[in-house]
């Protein structure tokens, strides 16, 4: 026997009350939450302050570094050991790098001073000579180019 679709109302009513039995009984009530004191709004006594970071002079981050390099060139372990065994992150490890570099790079290369000077102002004009050569020798290649196609 099939039912008729447009007699839907009986069973809608007979659905309707057990439904609101199940979710009625689904539900809990929950109770209010509780305020709290003045002593629990702060930290809790087992979770310790953030550790102050420690600031490291010049020296001290160069003789890291350079302990570190040593231990990772004789063999003794990765990178990330050498690291940890001197107590700093990896990523300060890579900052720390990249700062002391710069600074070793421009120790490194001399103030030309006197002839050097002199060499240098002379080697810089030849240069500009030089170049303007190759430009003008480069445009009338160009020319011919442009002629020999017919694009002129």
């Amino acid at each position: 026997m099939m039912a008729d679709e447009s007699n839907t109302g009986s069973i809608a009513a007979a659905v309707a009350p057990d439904a609101d039995v199940k979710a009625a009984a689904a539900k809990k009530k929950r109770s209010p939450r509780r305020r709290k004191t003045a002593a629990e709004t702060g930290r809790a006594p087992s979770e310790a302050p953030a550790a102050k970071p420690r600031r490291y002079s010049e020296q001290e981050r160069k003789e890291k570094l350079k302990l570190i390099e040593t231990q990772v060139n004789e063999g003794k372990g990765t990178l990330k050991h050498a690291i940890k065994s001197a107590g700093i992150s990896e990523q300060t490890y890579y900052q720390w790098k990249r700062t002391v570099k710069p600074v070793e790079q421009k120790a490194e290369k001399p103030l030309p001073v006197g002839e050097e000077l002199a060499d240098l102002v002379r080697l810089e004009e030849e240069n500009q000579r030089l170049r303007s050569l190759l430009a003008e020798k480069l445009r009338a290649e160009n020319a011919e180019l442009r002629k020999r196609l017919g694009m002129d």
